[in-house]
């Protein structure tokens, strides 16, 4: 085995060790095919009012502009499944927001994993990212070999599904690269036929100003757009019908990782409960989760408009 073959391996039993339940490693090159899906999404406005999406508009096309002499992109997926989820009479949030925040879980990993390469294998320049910089990450995890992007965008791994998290570390080491996989959509078009939206307007293409996680997250104006009222099927942080739906992810097995168990009255909250949401509660709750992204304001305004 050679030092090539000898770091990747030592890499990709690390990841397995922090909780990561796939690696895989792709050359840090130009993502040409992307440009094109990326440059048609911003033309067709599809960001909504995502306006950061247009900013590092290179860098999320060419990891070496984020890393100096970028060898190689480390993608890496974590499991956020949950055992337990809400009822279907409730008003709901997605099941990656109901634990801790995953952006400090995952980096506390990141770091940990690229100090452990340094000690290891010496003096390897690079970076981690989770969600927190123009990487593209589904791309990465694609062309590591971790599954194919959905219909419905999401990367699904045939064994796994689709719940989980996806990261990176970008080096300017060089590894053994791993090849992508085949696409397993076939003709299934459940994701499509399920949007209550509409948001995915063809197969795998994503019309983000109309999708639901857009509308209750992203999206900060006062009120939401009356176009989509009757239409939020009782979401009010985040959506996983798309995904619920997904024959893929009858193989979703329960996540590993407590951080990401959810607070133990959030299961039990009713419709009432969340119309009677006060805001010590909203603290009580997402205490250190994702929720909080949208602020108490925020919560109330979807909640009020699916309710009234």
């Amino acid at each position: 085995m050679n030092s090539k073959e000898r770091n990747t391996q030592l890499i990709k039993n690390k990841a397995n060790e922090l909780g990561f339940f796939f690696c895989g490693i792709s050359k840090a090159d130009f993502l040409h095919d992307e440009a094109k899906h990326l440059d048609a999404y911003l033309k067709n406005k599809f960001q909504g009012k995502m306006s950061y999406l247009e900013n590092h508009y290179d860098k999320r096309l060419d990891p070496r502009l984020l890393v100096d002499d970028a060898k190689s992109v480390v993608s890496l997926l974590m499991n956020y499944y949950p055992e337990n989820i809400q009822s279907d009479d409730t008003l709901k949030i997605s099941k990656y927001a109901y634990g801790k925040d995953y952006h400090f879980i995952i980096k506390d990993k990141l770091k940990e994993f690229f100090q452990f390469i340094q000690d290891e294998i010496g003096e390897v320049g690079g970076r981690v990212f989770v969600d927190s910089a123009p990487v593209l990450d589904k791309a990465w995890a694609k062309k590591s070999g971790l599954g194919w992007v959905g219909k419905n965008s999401n990367l699904i791994h045939p064994k796994h599904g689709s719940f989980f998290f996806i990261a990176e570390l970008i080096l300017d080491l060089d590894l053994v690269e791993d090849g992508p996989m085949k696409d397993y959509c076939g003709t299934c078009t459940r994701c499509i036929d399920a949007c209550p939206t509409d948001a995915i307007v063809e197969p795998y293409v994503v019309d983000g100003s109309k999708c639901i996680s857009y509308l209750t997250i992203e999206l900060k104006d006062q009120l939401l757009p009356n176009e989509f009222k009757g239409k939020m099927e009782h979401w009010i942080f985040g959506c996983d019908i798309c995904q619920d739906v997904c024959p893929w992810n009858r193989f979703a097995k329960p996540t590993k990782e407590a951080f990401f168990s959810p607070h133990e009255n959030l299961l039990k909250m009713s419709k009432t409960d969340w119309t009677d949401l006060t805001e010590e509660i909203f603290q009580e709750l997402f205490r250190k989760g994702a929720v909080k992204r949208t602020k108490y304001d925020g919560l109330k305004r979807n909640i009020d408009f699916i309710m009234k």
